[in-house]
């Protein structure tokens, strides 16, 4: 794949850019985000509206909900040279090194073609795990360049880096540019935690989500937010106004490892987030997914911490696997709730379906791919859980098949 990163200050570069011709990034230009933002750079896409963003309680899902997980600038051109000028910014962690730069994929008639990145930017150093403060060295904005694409017209796709914020500033053709029409594919709307954000997930187009889009022929919206997928009313109200075809919530992960609620609130909070989302999809195919296989909290509730041994990052649960019986919550008990409560709604509601989340990564899966941190799947198990998803999902006859 050709791909190209950071401007070099050369005059020969500076009148190659000169050459170009520049389009305004606009919402035309723009898929997966629910909200932009004009910013001093340019624009900045939003994964919730700005009415969901008000009622955001906590510094991490502000952050989440900001990086660009499946947004992507989508247009037809016969360019052979494309530059994106972008202002990223990154997470780091006190203590450890700073992160590689995103990567941005570029996809010719769906096909990835080329990847690239952006150097500088600003980096956002997270001083306390737990609160999530944060200390902001400001940086410069770059350029995602690609060259050599072929010189006929072609849909084009910039997927955005899936864990760094990203401002859009500038883009920069040989050809002029034209938005993508419409191409006639079902919206789908996906809700969930990291694992759906793309945590450890090597580049945007590799995140399960992405991978299942694309193997079942969808237009993804991706609502899944790190450490974010707390049955929070906000998220239900977005989901009930946004546009979708297709809509599947995956529920538990986090709620066990924040410790946030009990047995006693989760259900009710359960069938309230679908009544919501119910209010503006009533007809929509909406499929619950229940957590993936996860040991650290099959059985033993949260709340979650870091564990720095032996110089990685990984994660350990807390809590004490006797508080079961007084409600605590756990992955065990949230899939046999989740079952009963899609099986009650289900009687009146044909077009609820429940997806058991070990079908996705299961014993099986963790044994060949087990999880690198304890918690988050690796590149590799990304792509394997996309390849379940689409076909327990997107088949002729499953909850989103057209048959």
């Amino acid at each position: 794949m050709a791909a190209e990163t950071e401007p070099t200050s050369s005059a020969q570069d500076t009148q190659d850019t000169q050459d170009l011709i520049t389009t305004p990034v606009t919402a035309q230009l723009l898929r997966g985000h629910l909200d932009l933002e004009v910013t001093a750079h340019g624009l900045l896409p939003h994964r919730l509206p700005a009415a969901a963003r008000r009622q955001v309680p906590d510094r991490q899902l502000a952050v989440a909900e900001a990086q660009p997980s499946g947004v992507r600038v989508v247009f037809r051109t016969a360019a052979t040279r494309i530059e994106l000028d972008a202002l990223p910014t990154r997470r780091a962690y006190r203590g450890f090194p700073p992160p590689a730069d995103g990567v941005y994929d570029l996809l010719v008639d769906g096909r990835l073609t080329a990847q690239a990145t952006v150097a500088g930017g600003n980096l956002r150093t997270v001083t306390d795990l737990v609160t999530q403060e944060a200390e902001l060295t400001e940086g410069p904005v770059g350029t995602a360049r690609f060259d050599g694409l072929p010189g006929r017209a072609k849909d084009v796709e910039i997927w955005l880096p899936h864990t760094e914020v990203t401002e859009l500033v500038a883009l920069r053709t040989d050809a002029p540019v034209e938005p993508l029409p419409e191409r006639g594919r079902p919206v789908w709307l996906h809700h969930g935690s990291s694992i759906s954000h793309g945590s450890n997930a090597a580049h945007p187009t590799g995140t399960w989500p992405a991978v299942a889009a694309a193997r079942g022929g969808a237009e993804l919206v991706n609502l899944g937010f790190g450490g974010g997928a707390l049955l929070d009313p906000f998220t239900a109200r977005t989901i009930r106004d946004a546009r979708a075809d297709l809509i599947s919530v995956k529920i538990g992960i986090n709620l066990v490892n924040s410790d946030a609620m009990r047995l006693r609130a989760f259900g009710p909070a359960v069938h309230g987030f679908l009544d919501t989302v119910r209010e503006g999809h009533p007809h929509t195919p909406l499929l619950v997914v229940s957590p993936v296989l996860c040991p650290l909290h099959e059985d033993t509730p949260g709340p979650l911490m870091p564990d720095f041994t032996g110089g990685s990052l990984r994660f350990r649960a807390t809590g004490d696997p006797a508080e079961r019986a007084a409600g605590r919550l756990t992955l065990t008990v949230i899939r046999d709730e989740l079952a009963r409560i899609v099986g009650l709604r289900a009687m009146a509601d044909p077009y609820l379906h429940y997806l058991d989340g070990r079908e996705l990564y299961g014993e099986r899966e963790y044994a060949e791919l087990p999880l690198p941190d304890g918690l988050h799947p690796d590149a590799a198990a990304h792509r394997r859980i996309g390849e379940h998803f689409a076909r327990l999902a997107f088949s002729p006859n499953a909850p989103f098949g057209r048959g």
